[in-house]
Parts: C-alpha cells; sequence; structure tokens
C-alpha cells in the first residue's frame, strides 16, 4: 500500500510527520509549499470514508480546517497555531477511496487579529468541497504548560516558512 500509495502523490508534495495531535487523523497526510502558496492531500483510505465508501465529512472539514490555517500563517510568515474561529463548508461531490483529496487554498486576506482564507478541495479536475476560515491572531504566545510553546505542535514542518 505505501508504494502504490506514494505513486499516487503529485511531485511537490512532501509527508507531513505524525505527533500533530488531531491532524493525525489525516495521515498519511502531505503538504507542498510553493512560495505563499500552500496545498494539502491525502489518498482517501478506509480509514477516511464512511459506510457508503466515500471520504467522510470530518476529513474534508479537517482537511479544510488545517489547509486554511496553515494558509494564513504561512501569509504571516510565522511558524504558529492561530485558533479557529469560523469555518464554513460546501460539500460539491463525493471522493472514493483510493482517490488524490488536495485542499488548495486560493486567497488569504490579514488584518491585525484576524486571517482569513478560502480555497477548495479537488480530487483530479472535480471539486469536492469549497471552504472558507477565519483564525485570531492572539496577541500573545498562548496558555502552554511544562515549558510547551505555541510553536510546539508546529515543529518540524520543515525549512518553508
Amino acid at each position: 500500500m505505501v508504494q502504490e500509495e506514494h505513486e499516487r502523490v503529485p511531485e511537490g508534495f512532501e509527508r507531513v510527520p505524525e505527533g500533530l495531535g488531531f491532524t493525525d487523523v489525516l495521515q498519511p497526510l502531505y503538504r507542498r509549499l510553493e512560495g505563499c502558496t500552500i496545498s494539502l492531500g491525502l489518498v482517501v483510505d478506509r480509514r477516511h470514508s464512511n459506510t457508503m465508501g466515500i471520504c467522510h465529512g470530518g476529513v474534508l472539514m479537517t482537511l479544510a480546517d488545517i489547509a486554511a490555517g496553515s494558509g494564513v500563517n504561512v501569509a504571516r510568515g510565522v511558524l504558529a497555531g492561530a485558533p479557529t474561529i469560523n469555518l464554513s463548508l460546501d460539500f460539491i461531490a463525493g471522493a472514493r477511496l483510493g482517490q488524490w483529496l488536495q485542499a488548495d487554498v486560493q486567497q488569504v486576506e490579514l488584518k491585525r487579529h484576524f486571517g482569513f482564507a478560502s480555497g477548495i478541495i479537488l480530487t483530479g479536475e472535480r471539486v469536492v468541497a469549497r471552504y472558507n476560515g477565519t483564525f485570531y491572531f492572539p496577541d500573545h504566545d498562548g496558555m502552554w504548560k511544562d515549558g510547551k510553546t505555541a510553536m510546539a505542535p508546529l515543529e518540524g514542518l520543515g525549512d518553508g516558512l
């Protein structure tokens, strides 16, 4: 399965490391960072599907949330988390087992305390969903225990930022 899956991952995508909390439900997850443009993707596996054999809506929402949040942070030029204030997603079509699913961030706007991102999730040329997200940029590092920082969940994601 690993070799077969690797052959379906488009060029330029790198594997996102595991151990990032809830993000791990999407594993194996891939990302591509080209300048300030980010895309995330995965091959729809049985663990990502519902009883109808299509990608579960929760997987699509999670993928959109991570893509949009990453998009605003890449635009800010920081490697940090940003809490989601709002996320909307329009389900347009289904993605079947074995298909490559890709979330592309298409537009980002930054304000002082908020970031806005929108994009689409595709399988091939077909739009599966479109999304919009609003994210909060706190003026502090957050409340972290045990000496951790706000950077900890995203460390090790590469040198793209």
